[in-house]
């Protein structure tokens, strides 16, 4: 796996910040359920994790298209990759086992739908935290941090973000922070859409834009699947902070998924996952 060349771009110092959610315990129910009768009593912040507990599964929202951190395989069937194995990670310190989880699809456009319709219990899902989303949903500490970067076919004439201009065609994802970061960067680009990670790849290689755009722990996935590919060799533009996401309110839960990372951290689990998909153990 060609990592080296941007491990000191996504290297963690785990748990940044709590980022997260100053007053998280005292400004709930912004879209989370209100009683029946409409009256005083505030949305149970152990709710969600008192169910989670009695279905004896957690019940995650991974992405099946991003490689290094939610993959499915057609041939097995089998969901892998690094958010997949915090999912795991994460069940087996709440619930008591890693394998008493389901993993449910999420693109960047569905997921947080799904949290808000209790499809899902938490998102898990290459999620960058920002200001907007902290008003829909809570994250919890930071466990990743990537920048956005941009994917080309190798002998592309775009070196950095400054060769995306005018008549470049950039392909990125429905409702990523890389839509919004790439038309304040690159203003005069044209920015094409897609559902996912795969389709806005496929596109790339059918020729349909210049360079597809997204966090560069992504790309180097795509890199490493089709090796005509290449990330350009700059520093990325952004900082994007990942975080798992949990319905507004929910306290409990958030707790003991902050208590589950600085688990994984002190016992060293963390690094081993980090080491296993990123290629070494994160730079402190």
């Amino acid at each position: 796996m060609k990592m080296k060349k941007w491990m000191t771009y996504v290297a963690v110092p785990f748990l940044l910040s709590t980022v997260v959610l100053a007053g998280c315990g005292t400004k709930n129910n912004d879209g989370g359920a209100q009683s029946a009768g409409g009256g005083s009593k505030p949305a149970a912040s152990a709710s969600v994790l008192d169910d989670i507990k009695k279905r004896g599964k957690l019940v995650v929202g991974v992405k099946y298209d991003t490689k290094l951190f939610g993959l499915k395989d057609p041939a097995s069937g089998k969901v892998e990759g690094f958010d997949v194995d915090i999912a795991k990670a994460l069940a087996k310190q709440i619930v008591g086992d890693e394998n008493k989880i389901e993993l449910k699809e999420v693109t960047s456009k569905t997921r947080i739908p799904m949290l808000d319709n209790k499809e899902i219990d938490m998102i898990i899902a290459t999620m960058t935290v920002n200001e907007e989303r902290k008003k829909q949903v809570d994250f919890s500490d930071i466990y990743f941090k990537a920048g956005q970067s941009l994917l080309v076919k190798k002998g592309s004439p775009i070196k950095s973000i400054n060769d995306v201009k005018k008549g470049t065609k950039v392909l990125a994802v429905k409702g990523s922070t890389s839509v919004d970061n790439i038309k304040k960067k690159a203003p005069d680009a044209t920015v094409l859409e897609f559902d996912n990670y795969q389709d806005a790849f496929s596109a790339l290689k059918a020729g349909q834009g210049d360079t597809l755009t997204t966090d560069n722990a992504i790309l180097y996935g795509m890199a490493v699947q089709d090796p005509n590919y290449e990330v350009v060799n700059e520093a990325p533009f952004t900082d994007e902070p990942y975080g798992i996401a949990i319905k507004k309110g929910e306290t409990a839960l958030l707790t003991a998924v902050n208590d589950g990372l600085k688990q994984l951290q002190s016992s060293g689990e963390y690094n081993k996952i980090y080491e296993k998909w990123i290629g070494k153990a994160p730079t402190k």
